[in-house]
């Protein structure tokens, strides 16, 4: 049989099979030809009739053909195309990935990389319910909205139609036509079980659209007067009852104004730590009222704060407090902002400046009448009537009430006995509360109230989900509690450090040592604003682990669970624990820090951090001596056979310690390196000589000493990290900056000052700053400076890292 013959035989057999009688035969022939064929010429054809990598009966066999050693027969493109005509000869196995090719079940071939031919690498072991976490929790974002279709669900999500009804039937829903409606709450579902996240998108077609008040979050600097302006606007004395005069809690409150409008106002702490909570601020609010104070300038809150806004694309309204002060500069302050990137209107751009002083209580009405402005070219307008959509600001737990949530309501009206699901809690409401503690029957937007009826405490920035029955929102609540579980483990496995198996070559690896920490607090936003400010304090050496995190006091059950951990409790604006939990918490050796200041609670876990962290040995040189004199001792050295050698030596420095390590120095180099046998003054043994002294000394398993040798003294010396906590400045000194007042610069007087500042930076003016002051107004240098530290050198004509002489040093803007 030709070989055009077999390859028309294996394309007639194609529909037959391989085990029919013909098939066989066939078979038989392609061995006895390819046998019988040796030349290259004939293996194109050859190569169609037969596969010894996928005949699952064993006919053939790779070692039959003779070309199989070369490696270029079983490789062509042809033998791919007649071989996948018989469906019954192929199976997808390894021996054709291993020789570089992918079959597919059309005839198709595709070529691999040389990438793909290297020979697999063994990957670690993965649970498969962890590497399905792992899928669902990097899933994609879908948009869902009220009453699409399972035609629509399933074009977002990339699943087919049968495999969503398959799901709606498992979560108790009838499945009906694929273009039928679906609630949003079912469409959620779905998407949770497929592995999709979601994310809610409400229509306001044909719903009642009213003007609603703005929602204003004040944010900046701590100790930058916020709260005190708020009292201000309100009347009322809540700055006093801070802890250290640092707001802890985003307070949400409703201010009326003078002119009969109405204003929501969100305060939000201004320490670095609460960070994620003012960046819950930003999300719910309307416009931003950015505090500076006039005597301390832009700061790295206000920069924060400044981003925040940005992010969230929110009008911002600067407010420069504490002019009242005598070294009160706002027009620094404007300056500065406006190099920050804010384009104020006095400089042409859209941000409104009003100066204030919140003690004084003047500027009040500017600030309320730009807000309203704002608030007008705003058109902020909201659906009254349908499902409320409300946001959780904060959360606590109350002794006599339980879960309570401060809301604010986006759109819709949130009426008292409606089940909600918020976050992965759900509940009844049974009491809706104003800020002032009165009770409601509805919440209208942007009013904030607080919400009593929850079966959990949920998560500060949750959102607020209204659903028609308890039977719907258990369904919901389930769903995303186990999509948390999923995220929960996902971050776990990316926040765990990486060990790497040491080498010989690396030496010794420093161990990590962990430090389990359980937190408590008053409310949910300040338990996750504390949890972040520990994770910023880890170290090389030492692993801050939040074990637990929990809202209200201190009980015994975080005793228990801080002693099987070997943990420390940490308590936050909490109330000092019980007489039986402080002497259960002595008697288990179990260390309770109490703190409401933010500040205190990071130095001291800081410390503690100092006192755990292994540190690092160090080898020091402790003293010095010089060999003056060699005196032999005759016969007395057993393990040389001979004499005996002593080093008269003289300390030359510091402290030589007979327990210590010597090393022996000869014109620079290490001759010897041991330990110390023999330490001598006079005829006395000693332990230690000091500087100045003569003595002999010995040292063990060495008799080479020369006149003029250094034996060195060497101590290992164990060094603890030092905590502080990190600030980094953006500006020159404060007493550099009070010496150049930063004022508004006069166009007509800018090429003169431009000049001049160029000779500064160039060398050119022998004087300095001082020197160039005198031929131009301090006020127009000093604008000229600002903008040279600030990084704005290339619209000057500078193109390299500037140093300005002057004002008590040098300024170098790559460092700033």
């Amino acid at each position: 049989m030709s070989c055009r013959s077999l390859s028309m035989a294996w394309r007639a057999i194609g529909d037959k099979g391989i085990r029919s009688p013909l098939g066989r035969r066939v078979i038989l022939s392609s061995q006895e030809h390819v046998v019988g064929s040796t030349s290259k010429g004939n293996l194109d054809f050859t190569v169609r009739s037969v596969s010894a990598a996928n005949c699952r009966q064993g006919f053939t066999s790779g070692s039959l053909l003779p070309g199989a050693s070369h490696g270029n027969v079983l490789t062509k493109e042809s033998f791919i195309r007649y071989f996948h005509n018989t469906p019954v000869l192929y199976s997808r196995k390894a021996v054709d990935e291993a020789l570089g090719l992918k079959t597919e079940r059309k005839g198709k071939f595709k070529r691999r990389d040389k990438a793909q031919m290297k020979p697999p690498v063994e990957a670690k072991y993965v649970p498969p319910k962890l590497t399905q976490y792992m899928k669902s929790s990097q899933a994609k974002m879908v948009d869902i909205f009220e009453g699409m279709t399972i035609v629509e669900l399933a074009k977002r999500t990339g699943e087919s139609i049968s495999t969503l009804q398959d799901v709606l039937l498992n979560v108790g829903e009838k499945p009906g036509s694929e273009f039928d409606p679906l609630s949003i709450d079912v469409a959620e579902l779905i998407a949770m079980e497929v592995g999709v996240n979601v994310k809610r998108q409400h229509s306001s077609e044909g719903s009642q659209i009213l003007p609603r008040p703005p929602v204003v979050t004040v944010m900046g600097h701590v100790d930058h007067g916020k709260t005190s302006l708020l009292d201000a606007l309100r009347q009322t004395a809540v700055a006093a009852t801070e802890a250290g005069g640092i707001t802890q809690h985003l307070g949400a409150f409703v201010v009326g104004m003078t002119s009969g409008a109405s204003i929501t106002f969100l305060d939000t702490p201004g320490h670095a730590a609460f960070s994620a909570m003012r960046a819950r601020g930003a999300a719910v609010t309307d416009i931003v009222v950015l505090v500076v104070a006039a005597d301390d300038g832009v700061m790295p809150q206000t920069l924060e704060a400044v981003s925040h806004a940005k992010l969230a694309n929110v009008p911002i309204v600067v407010a420069i407090n504490k002019c009242d002060k005598p070294a009160a500069d706002p027009e620094r302050v404007k300056v500065q902002l406006a190099s920050e990137g804010l384009q104020l209107e006095e400089m042409g751009g859209d941000v409104q400046v009003v100066e204030v002083s919140a003690v004084k209580k003047t500027g009040l009405d500017d600030l309320e009448e730009c807000l309203l402005l704002q608030a007008e070219l705003m058109n902020l307008k909201a659906r009254v009537d349908g499902p409320a959509q409300a946001y959780v600001v904060e959360a606590k737990l109350d002794k006599g009430r339980g879960p309570l949530a401060t809301a604010i309501v986006k759109a819709g009206t949130l009426v008292s006995g409606q089940h909600i699901v918020v976050g992965s809690e759900w509940g009844r409401i049974r009491a809706i509360r104003d800020m002032v503690g009165k009770l409601a029957q509805q919440a209208t937007p942007a009013m904030p109230v607080v919400l009593e009826g929850l079966k959990g405490l949920p998560m500060a920035g949750d959102d607020i989900v209204v659903v028609e029955s308890e039977e719907r929102a258990r369904m919901l609540s389930a769903g995303r509690k186990k999509k948390f579980e999923k995220d929960r483990l996902r971050q776990i496995m990316e926040d765990r450090p990486v060990v790497e198996e040491p080498s010989e070559e690396d030496g010794p690896v420093a161990v990590r040592v962990e430090m389990p920490i359980v937190v408590k607090a008053d409310v949910q936003g300040t338990v996750q604003a504390v949890t972040d400010a520990l994770k910023t304090l880890n170290s090389p050496q030492v692993f801050v682990n939040v074990v637990h995190v929990g809202v209200g006091p201190i009980s015994q059950s975080d005793i228990d669970l801080a002693q099987a951990c070997g943990a420390c409790i940490i308590g936050f604006n909490v109330k000092t624990p019980p007489g039986s939990v402080s002497l259960a918490a002595t008697k288990s050796g179990i260390k309770i820090m109490l703190h409401r200041v933010i500040y205190r609670l990071l130095e001291d876990v800081g410390n503690m951090i100092v006192e755990k962290a292994p540190g690092t040995s160090e080898t020091h040189v402790a003293g010095e001596a010089e060999v003056l004199s060699i005196f032999e001792l005759k016969g007395r050295s057993k393990a040389a056979g001979g004499d005996m050698k002593i080093a008269g030596c003289k300390v030359i420095d510091g402290r030589v310690s007979r327990a210590s390590t010597m090393r022996l120095l000869r014109s620079g180099e290490v001759v010897f390196e041991g330990c110390c046998s023999s330490l001598k003054r006079e005829t006395q043994d000693v332990d230690a000589v000091g500087k100045g002294s003569e003595c002999g000394m010995m040292l063990r398993d060495c008799q080479d000493y020369r006149v003029g040798d250094v034996i060195q003294c060497l101590e290992q010396v164990v060094r603890k990290p030092k905590f502080a906590l990190r600030r980094r400045p953006l500006l020159p000194p404060r007493r550099s900056r009070q010496q150049l007042p930063f004022l508004v610069l006069a166009p007509r007087r800018l090429p003169g000052a431009v000049e001049i500042a160029r000779r500064v930076v160039e060398g050119e003016a022998p004087g300095g700053v001082a020197e160039a002051l005198r031929f131009v107004d301090d006020a127009v240098f000093s604008f000229l400076l600002l903008l040279l530290v600030s990084g704005a050198t290339t619209a000057l004509g500078f193109s390299h890292p500037l140093e300005i002489d002057g004002c008590g040093g040098k300024i170098d803007p790559t460092q700033l």
